[in-house]
């Protein structure tokens, strides 16, 4: 019999969203501009370390395999609907970039500025909705190196953006200026 526990919902939506996420990324157009190596690189070192902060406890953490939430259903509950809320909101995103998504910051042939679904109100919702799924795993699991492997994220993500908005400025001049008036970073912009 299978068991619904918080931390297999979290375990299972991961799962999916990282299958359905490399099906999509083979329907992109095709790059034709791309950042230097080397930052793609080091995100992706950023990336798994946290990834391992988060899915690979290990007593050589001491301290950080501490709980700062003592454990509760409801607040695994609620970590796990975070969570897979946050998944979707994604892959709703990820549908409306459509072709013009990429793993790197670049730019694809024909490429579009992209202002309908979530990017009328934000300019980087899927991360916004990786950021909330991530929220909801740091409240499931409770313990401080889920915190540090959140940081670490955070940080590649903005890292990330601010560089994609370098290229889409250059790419988008005034139209890409006009959207970040009308949009929020990661969050909808209140006025």
């Amino acid at each position: 019999m299978i068991r619904f526990s918080a931390g297999n919902v979290i375990e299972a939506a991961w799962i999916i969203w990282t299958v359905w996420w490399l099906v999509a990324a083979t329907r992109q157009n095709a790059v034709k501009k791309r950042e230097p190596g080397g930052e793609w690189l080091l995100r992706w070192i950023v990336l798994i370390v946290a990834m391992a902060l988060f899915f690979r406890p290990g007593s050589y953490l001491g301290v950080l395999n501490e709980r700062f939430i003592p454990y509760n259903t409801l607040v695994r509950d609620a970590g796990a609907a975070l969570t897979c809320a946050g998944l979707a909101f994604s892959i709703w995103a990820r549908q409306h970039i459509g072709r013009y998504w990429s793993g790197t910051v670049s730019l694809r042939v024909d490429h579009q500025l992209i202002r309908t679904g979530p990017y009328s109100r934000i300019r980087h919702p899927i991360y916004t909705g990786i950021l909330l799924a991530l929220v909801g795993t740091v409240l499931a699991d409770g313990h401080y190196r889920v915190i540090v492997a959140f940081a670490f994220v955070l940080a590649g993500l903005t890292w990330k953006a601010w560089s994609e908005e370098n290229l889409l400025s250059h790419e988008f001049g005034p139209a890409f200026e006009e959207h970040k008036r009308h949009t929020g970073f990661f969050l909808p912009r209140l006025s």
